[in-house]
C-alpha cells in the first residue's frame, strides 16, 4: 500500500487543499485545521448549517492563509501566532474554552460578506491547548481544530466499493473531496479494511487508529458548488450503520504517535500491531 494523496484544510470547514508533502507535528498535519469560523459567540460553524463556505478556497504559503471566493476577491493573514494578538474563547463541539487569537477585522469582514453571516476567523496561538478525548487518546495527544481527531485516512477501494452502489442505485457517484479525508491510501484491495488497521508506519512516522469516522450532511455538500444533494448519505445508510442505527461510518480517525516526521505522496504504508 502507498500514499495516494494528501490533503489539508487550513480553515475548518472551508474548501481544502491538495498537496504532495506534510510535516507532521503535534496537532496532526502542520497547517490542518489551524484556522476556524465563528459566531459572534464564539461558536465554531461549519458547512452543516453554511453549506456556502465550501465556495470559499483557501491557499497556504510559508508565511500566510490566503482566502478567495469567485466574485469576492482575496484576503490574507499570517500563518504565525502573535503574541499580541486579542485572545477570544471558543467552541469546537463539547471542547469550549479554547483560547484562540482573532485575526482582526479585515478578513472578519470579508468572510461576513461572504458567507452572509456575521463571523471572524481565529488562529491556534500560543494559549491553545486541547487534548484528544477519544478512548484510544494517550497523555499527551492533541489536536486542532478537527473534530475529534488529527487525522482521517480512507482507502480508494472503500470509495470505489460506495460509488459501485451509488451507480448501481442510478445515481451519481461522488468523489473523494466529500469526505475530506487527510491521507488517501491505494493499494489496500479490500473496501473498508482500513477499520481493522490498529497503526500504520509511514516513512518513520506512526499512526494509531481512533475508530471509524461517524459521517453528517456535509458529505452530501459539494466542495466547489457548496450545493447540497442526497449522495452518499442514502447509500451508506444501507450498508455502513453502526450496530445501534444510530449513525453511518466511511473512513477511520486518525492519531500520530509521532509527533514531528514527514510524509510524501507515494511513501509506503505499513501495518503495524498496536
Amino acid at each position: 500500500m502507498r500514499i495516494h494523496s494528501l490533503h489539508l484544510y487550513p480553515v475548518k470547514s472551508l474548501r481544502g487543499c491538495d498537496v504532495t508533502s506534510v510535516e507532521v507535528d503535534a496537532l496532526g498535519f502542520a497547517g490542518d485545521r489551524r484556522f476556524l469560523v465563528v459566531d459572534e459567540q464564539g461558536c465554531f460553524l461549519t458547512q452543516r448549517t453554511i453549506p456556502a463556505m465550501a465556495t470559499v478556497s483557501t491557499a497556504l504559503t510559508e508565511k500566510s492563509l490566503t482566502l478567495s471566493a469567485e466574485g469576492r476577491g482575496s484576503v490574507s493573514v499570517s500563518r504565525a501566532g502573535d503574541p499580541h494578538a486579542m485572545l477570544l474563547p471558543v467552541s469546537v463541539w463539547s471542547a469550549s474554552g479554547l483560547l484562540a487569537e482573532d485575526c482582526g477585522d479585515e478578513i472578519a469582514d470579508w468572510l461576513t460578506q461572504v458567507l452572509a453571516v456575521r463571523c471572524r476567523l481565529v488562529r491556534i496561538g500560543g494559549r491553545f491547548r486541547r487534548p484528544v478525548t477519544k478512548a484510544a487518546a494517550h497523555a499527551g495527544d492533541l489536536v486542532s481544530f478537527a473534530d475529534a481527531a488529527p487525522l482521517l485516512i480512507v482507502s480508494i477501494s472503500s470509495l470505489e466499493e460506495l460509488n459501485r452502489r451509488i451507480i448501481a442505485n442510478h445515481r451519481e457517484p461522488v468523489p473523494m473531496d466529500r469526505f475530506r479525508p487527510n491521507l488517501v491510501i491505494e493499494g489496500s484491495h479490500t473496501p473498508f479494511a482500513e477499520e481493522e488497521w490498529a497503526a500504520l508506519s509511514i516513512g518513520g512516522v506512526r499512526l494509531r487508529t481512533a475508530g471509524p469516522s461517524e459521517r453528517c450532511i456535509m458529505t452530501t455538500t459539494d466542495q466547489h458548488s457548496g450545493r447540497r444533494g442526497v449522495e452518499p448519505l442514502r447509500t451508506l445508510a444501507t450498508f455502513r450503520r453502526v450496530a445501534d442505527g444510530s449513525a453511518v461510518c466511511f473512513g477511520v480517525n486518525f492519531i500520530q504517535e509521532s509527533k514531528s516526521g514527514r510524509l510524501n505522496v507515494g511513501d509506503a504504508v505499513e501495518l503495524c500491531a498496536a
